[in-house]
């Protein structure tokens, strides 16, 4: 412990707030959105799904997750640079009450607050596969998938290893988060195959929208915990990052609306839903180096190419992202990531920080594009070997009767509704 360091109280209870923000996201957030839009004999799979991450996961990083992303025992060595950082904090040895981060909070509270990060990731994939998959072969993924990919890949980013060394900018989890778990889902997607009665073009009709909606208003709010947390102090950094989340998701969902009702002559409720979340998910890398302008143009142009992905796209090449994982989470990470090399301005990051290419700095948009890559091709590499060592060991499809009856009957043995 460095005992120059001097506990900040405002930062420490802005902090608090933030993880509880970042937690809601799971559950209740992504629960209730996926829940929603899917067919009500599966509703309950997805809440038991999201309710087993928040558990599992977290002993997970506890024990030894949060020191393979942020441990320091293998720095100075390559293995720290492309592997790991260590296993000095396995159990969180050595962290203590008076345990303090360079910005004066406990490092308990940054340990649970990456903590959601690891939690919301893996529940973000569960919208490609949804409906059709066992319960126990999407538990020992999620395990290997955590471990194997998450945590490395925050290390990579956050944790001192090579894509933060490069110079990459991902403030709350392009990255980490999007892209890693977006991409794992259309990997998801293609491998598990389509529902049995899907139909390219012809989406599954939402059995309970405003569930989706309620979803959808957690995740809005709980992303200002996400976003603005990421500063991890109560500044004014803090707040740039909690406006232009706010604002980048408002232009996202009006564009997404606006396009819905040009094409298909009506605004809908899980349009406009589905385009926030798109505008969330691309602003968050970008959090804390754009202003309102860069906000604004993230927010339109994201929801725009989402939109095509998820209208045009995916029925035109026939893969059944089910509740659209990838043309969401995946393409908003990526285009977030990259844009974030567009729009990044000295104005946010101060003399000397990073500057994006609309002012003049061509080099961060070329890191931004590498570390897009490399994020994309280590999550569908590994997502594939994980994908054939769960299916070899446990399974992954459930049998065509459980999937035509419903996942919460046969695997769980409850129904959400008394109808």
């Amino acid at each position: 412990m460095d005992t120059h360091l001097i506990l900040d109280s405002g930062n420490t209870a802005w902090m608090i707030v933030a993880t509880l923000l970042v937690f809601m996201m799971t559950i209740p957030g992504i629960a209730l959105f996926y829940g929603g839009l899917m067919r009500r004999k599966n509703m309950l799979s997805v809440v038991m799904q999201s309710l087993a991450i928040a558990g599992v996961v977290s002993i997970l990083w506890m024990v030894f997750g949060y020191s393979f992303a942020f441990g320091t025992g293998f720095e100075g060595g390559s293995f720290f640079k492309y592997g790991i950082g260590g296993l000095d904090k396995v159990m969180l040895h050595g962290i203590g009450l008076d345990t303090l981060t360079a910005t004066g909070i406990p490092e308990l509270i940054f340990v649970l607050f990456q903590c959601m990060f690891a939690l919301i990731t893996p529940a973000l994939i569960l919208g490609a596969f949804a409906e059709r998959v066992k319960f126990s072969g999407f538990l020992l993924f999620t395990v290997l998938w955590s471990v194997l990919v998450y945590m490395p890949m925050a290390h990579w980013v956050w944790g001192g290893g090579f894509l933060m060394e490069m110079g990459a900018v991902d403030f709350a989890g392009g990255t980490v988060v999007h892209i890693n778990a977006g991409v794992a889902a259309l990997v998801m997607a293609l491998m598990v195959g389509k529902r049995s009665d899907y139909r390219a073009g012809h989406p599954i009709t939402p059995h309970n929208i405003p569930i989706v909606f309620l979803g959808t208003a957690l995740l809005w709010l709980g992303w200002f915990g996400f976003n603005a947390g990421s500063g991890l102090a109560a500044d004014g950094l803090a707040a740039n990052a909690f406006l232009v989340t706010h604002i980048a998701t408002c232009a996202a969902a009006v564009t997404w609306a606006a396009i819905d009702f040009c094409v298909n002559k009506k605004a809908t409720t899980v349009g406009a839903c589905t385009g926030a979340v798109a505008g969330l998910v691309a602003i968050t890398p970008a959090a804390g180096s754009v202003d309102l302008v860069g906000a604004l143009c993230i927010g339109v142009i994201t929801s725009a190419i989402c939109f095509w992905m998820v209208a045009f796209v995916k029925p035109k090449f026939g893969y059944d992202d089910a509740l659209d994982a990838f043309g969401v989470h995946g393409v908003g990470g990526i285009l977030g990531s990259v844009l974030t090399g567009v729009f990044a301005t000295q104005f946010v990051t101060g003399e000397g920080g990073v500057e994006g290419a609309l002012y003049g700095d061509w080099h961060q948009l070329w890191i931004q594009v590498l570390a897009t890559l490399i994020s994309i091709v280590f999550s569908a590499v590994m997502t594939f070997i994980l994908f054939k060592v769960t299916d070899k060991l446990v399974g992954i499809r459930v049998d065509k009767r459980v999937e035509e009856e419903g996942l919460d009957i046969y695997e769980h043995g409850e129904s959400a509704y008394d109808l």
